[in-house]
């Protein structure tokens, strides 16, 4: 009989690049293309002048890790993210982000990657991120914002629009176009 034994976060530290523990694996994640990375990028200079001007928490671009105790999931790593809780100096911060995105790279689309989007949807509110966001440059719907309060019903924003995350980020705004300049 084997036996195999669930990947641990300590062993997560040493993995060189992005990677998560998911049903107690590590699962490695692909660096990003232009686009997506420039999209990220737009969101994290307003996220991080939003909590500069609230001081209500710190703005995280691409490769930070949170570490979460769900059944099926050790750890988190954001693209853009806005987290409220304590720092952990060199370690990987403790729970989930208040505000999540997730921008889609060139092999994020298909039935399989559909599936895996809102799997790991899921899991970020069952932590208690309070907002997500699937941003897709391909899209007229570029931004699909969900919130902890309304699950089955989430916002779509699109180009000329600006999009909120009030459950989480009450008085921030973005707007669409910046993610295509």
């Amino acid at each position: 009989m084997a036996t195999t034994t669930e990947a641990t976060v300590e062993e997560l530290y040493n993995v060189p690049g992005k990677a998560e523990i998911v049903n107690g694996e590590i699962i490695l994640m692909s660096p990003t293309g232009d686009a997506p990375s420039s999209a990220a990028t737009e969101i994290l200079v307003s996220l991080h002048a939003y909590g500069r001007r609230t001081r209500s928490g710190r703005a995280y671009g691409d490769n930070v890790g949170f570490r979460v105790e769900l059944p099926n999931r050790k750890s988190f790593s954001p693209d853009v993210c806005f987290h409220t809780g304590e720092r952990t100096g060199m370690r990987f911060l403790e729970g989930a982000p208040v505000f999540a995105v997730e921008v889609r790279s060139e092999n994020d689309y298909g039935p399989l990657a559909e599936r895996e989007i809102a799997s790991k949807r899921a899991d970020y509110f069952s932590a208690g991120t309070l907002v997500v966001w699937d941003v897709d440059l391909l899209s007229v719907d570029v931004i699909t914002s969900y919130d902890a309060d309304h699950l089955d019903t989430p916002i779509v924003y699109r180009r000329d629009d600006i999009a909120k995350a009030e459950l989480a980020l009450p008085t921030w705004e973005f707007p669409v176009n910046k993610l295509f300049e």
